[in-house]
C-alpha cells in the first residue's frame, strides 16, 4: 500500500507527541526563559515533524532523507535543551514521559533516521 500522506508516518505521529510533550514541559520553566530556553526548545520539537511532512512532500527518497537527516539533527538539539533545563533544575529529570526517553533513545524509537530504509510503507500505520 502506497502512503498517500504524511501524516501516516509512524515518525511524524511520534514527533507530534514529542513536541507536545515538550511544550507541555516546558509550561513549568521560570517566566525569565520565555524567550530563551523556553522558545528554543519548543522549536526545536515542532521542526522535527515539520521537517519529517516537509521531506515526505518534497516527492523525492533523496529530498525525503535529507530532511529525515534535518530532523533527526533538531531531535539531537531537543535532546540537549531538555538536558540544559534538568541541569538548571527547570524540570525534573524525566519531564517529558515516555516521549523524553523515546527523544534519548533516538533511532531505535524514531524510525525515522538517516540509517531507516526509506520504504514507505514499512513507515506507515497500520500496514
Amino acid at each position: 500500500m502506497a502512503l498517500k500522506h504524511y501524516r501516516e508516518l509512524v515518525a511524524w505521529q511520534k514527533a507530534m507527541d514529542l513536541t507536545v510533550a515538550a511544550y507541555e514541559g516546558s509550561k513549568r520553566f521560570p517566566a525569565d526563559e520565555l524567550y530563551g530556553l523556553r522558545s528554543q526548545l519548543r522549536r526545536a520539537a515542532v521542526s522535527i515533524p515539520s521537517n519529517i511532512a516537509e521531506g515526505q512532500g518534497r516527492g523525492t527518497p533523496e529530498e525525503f532523507k535529507r530532511f529525515l537527516r534535518i530532523a533527526n539533527g533538531s531531535r539531537q538539539e531537543l535532546e540537549t535543551q531538555i538536558l540544559v533545563a534538568e541541569r538548571l533544575a527547570y524540570v525534573a529529570p524525566e519531564p517529558f514521559p515516555p516521549t523524553h526517553r523515546d527523544v534519548r533513545r533516538g533511532r531505535s524509537s524514531h524510525q525515522w533516521t538517516p540509517a531507516c530504509p526509506l520504504n514507505p510503507p514499512s513507515l506507515a500505520t497500520n500496514n
